[in-house]
């Protein structure tokens, strides 16, 4: 994709470092109220991935049951986004912007708060899944708001990049961060065990919901910039999530050395989507609470942003395609040395690793596309690979733990018929990790 932004003086802009050009984005009001709304909308979208989890386990009994709910929360969140995203975008185009993001957050602040009250699975799924719906009508209302509120269109690029960074970087670690917190103090709390972990879990989830709140008291009183629709007859309309699956497959499938490197971004997502699904059962098999849960969450996305980073230099050390394989192959082997470790603060330490190794393959993935696919059809491959690194990510988060479940069911009803007693300290861990392998090894 090029590298400049169509518009008046992009190409300076474009030249300007980088800390000038976000300075002169930040100092435009009414957008960094809105970067801020999207960090905090972030911290609480990260947190809620936390908590949901966390509450689908204490509301079940049993391994095997505890693994189908902790799945059946992350396909729920992923439902709406596969089913309506295009619809929602449509229709959040055709109202008022504000009106639209402030409803979005109000009713995600109902929705949170309804939870601890109600109490119940079937409330916890039904919830999450409307939360969801809300949030396929606020993303595209609040990215189409962005443009409006820039002075040049060459702004739109360090613009996007600021909400990536925050999404994606400090809103992981901010979300991880306050679950942690919050979970360490349940010791604090008069009650049984079992029930400070549940209240936790609530306080976790009424903060999100005030957060939404928060954000949409911000943006109806204090950015009423944002307020607008587009009239879709004039308007070009995004490609479809199904089209653009569909147009990219067929690239794919007909290009060798892109056919290699779609696999191998499969494949490192898969693994990183496998930590994160099971991090939760295997952070119990090791002896550890929510907090540990949160610490194993987190050392995905540090070591993903490591990845990333630390990418640019290795690629002035190896050739692109020897650093892209390397990094699929050290993904694989992280993923092994977590199947095996008995120790938390092992763990820690690989799963940082599998992150780091899938970032750098997907920013090196990334780049040979950039220099090897034709201009006219860059951005469309590039969107196709962003589009199904998501559904990768969710798809194994949510899949995972269901057959983490079967196969502990396996294990245990072959260790009942032998009559040897099951070793949760031995077999659970390696159950939590054995779709990951192959979903690594694979490549």
């Amino acid at each position: 994709m090029s590298a400049e932004i169509p518009g008046q003086g992009g190409s300076a802009a474009n030249a300007a470092p980088t800390s000038h050009r976000v300075r002169s984005v930040l100092a435009i009001p009414a957008f960094r109220r809105l970067w801020g709304v999207t960090a905090v909308t972030a911290t609480g979208e990260w947190l809620s991935l936390l908590a949901l989890t966390s509450l689908a386990t204490q509301l079940t009994t049993g391994y095997a049951a505890q693994s189908f709910a902790l799945g059946g929360v992350v396909a729920t969140k992923l439902l709406p986004a596969l089913l309506l995203g295009p619809l929602a975008g449509a229709l959040a185009d055709r109202f008022d912007r504000r009106k639209v993001m402030v409803t979005c957050d109000v009713l995600r602040f109902c929705l949170f708060v309804s939870i601890p009250i109600v109490g119940s699975l079937w409330w916890l799924f039904a919830a999450t899944f409307l939360i969801e719906m809300c949030a396929m009508f606020w993303i595209p209302a609040k990215d189409a708001s962005v443009p409006n509120l820039l002075r040049r269109k060459d702004q739109v690029e360090t613009a996007n990049q600021l909400a990536l960074v925050v999404t994606y970087g400090v809103s992981v670690l901010v979300a991880a961060g306050l679950f942690t917190v919050v979970s360490s103090i349940g010791h604090l709390l008069p009650g049984q065990e079992g029930s400070t972990a549940l209240t936790t879990v609530y306080i976790a989830l009424v903060l999100d919901g005030c957060a939404f709140l928060l954000c949409a008291i911000i943006v109806w009183f204090r950015i009423p910039e944002i307020s607008g629709h587009t009239d879709r007859k004039d308007a070009e309309a995004p490609p479809k999530l199904l089209t653009l699956l569909r147009e990219g497959f067929q690239y794919v499938a007909t290009t060798p050395l892109i056919r290699g490197l779609v696999l191998g971004i499969i494949g490192a997502f898969a693994a990183g989507g496998a930590v994160i699904a099971s991090a939760k059962l295997y952070a119990a098999s090791l002896g550890g609470g929510d907090a540990a849960y949160s610490v194993l969450f987190t050392a995905v996305f540090v070591g993903l942003a490591g990845g990333m980073a630390v990418a640019p230099r290795l690629a002035h050390k190896l050739p692109h395609n020897r650093l892209f394989g390397t990094a699929i192959v050290g993904a694989g082997a992280a993923l092994l040395v977590v199947a095996v470790s008995g120790y938390l603060f092992m763990a820690i330490l690989a799963v940082a690793l599998v992150g780091g190794f899938a970032g750098i393959a997907f920013l090196t993935g990334l780049t040979i596309i950039g220099s090897q696919v034709a201009d006219d059809i860059r951005g469309r491959i590039v969107a196709f690979v962003q589009s199904l690194v998501r559904l990768v990510l969710l798809g194994s988060m949510s899949l995972v733990p269901v057959l983490v479940g079967l196969v502990r069911t396996w294990l245990a009803a072959g260790a009942a018929g032998g009559g040897v007693p099951l070793n949760t300290q031995v077999y659970e861990p390696v159950a939590d990790w054995i779709t990951g392998m192959a979903a690594a090894v694979s490549i």
